[in-house]
């Protein structure tokens, strides 16, 4: 009976903790993954850019502003800000217009 308790407090912890944190570890990891040529995207740093070419698996260049290209880790990746199809489309805005 002594040896429940920890045990029930081990799996406690495991489900509250420890499960939900290798979730949003492999979410972030399909989330740096899916980062592609022409997605616009902000660093864990705030850096927003457009990345235009992938050196390799974990380097990716980013545009920030006309002809500055910094080249970053591609773990640095904090979000997506848009998909490259994802990309505004004026002919939505021209149907509301009528």
């Amino acid at each position: 009976m002594a040896l429940l308790l920890p045990i029930i407090v081990f799996v406690g912890m495991y489900f509250l903790i420890l499960r939900p944190q290798q979730k949003r570890m492999k979410e972030r990891e399909a989330l740096v993954r899916a980062a592609g040529v022409g997605d616009e995207v902000a660093t864990v740093g705030g850096v927003i850019g457009i990345i235009v070419a992938e050196e390799d698996e974990n380097i990716v260049a980013l545009e920030v502003d006309d002809d500055v290209e910094l080249r970053v880790q591609r773990r640095s990746i904090g979000e997506i800000v848009t998909k490259a199809e994802e990309a505004p489309d004026s002919s939505d805005n021209a149907d509301e217009e009528d």
